[in-house]
């Protein structure tokens, strides 16, 4: 009886230590970290500070039209 118990307690452990490895490796395998993550933020806002006036002068083109076509409606 000890034997068994013995047995189901160390198949336990061993499928606890392979879940742990599991987790680990799928920590580090997916998801952005947060040097990623502040990166993509400095390239974009550093790209719209670049092309501010031209998204302006687009944005104001693009509400014009939609003011002078939805006066026709």
């Amino acid at each position: 009886m000890e034997k068994a118990i013995s047995t189901v307690k160390s198949k336990i452990r061993t499928t606890k230590e392979k879940a742990g490895v599991f987790i680990m490796k799928r920590r580090y395998l997916s998801g952005i970290t947060v040097i990623e993550l502040v990166l993509i933020l400095v390239i974009v806002i550093a790209l719209l500070l670049i092309f501010k006036n031209q998204l302006i002068n687009l944005i104001n083109t693009i509400f014009d039209k939609i003011i002078s076509e939805s006066s026709s409606i």
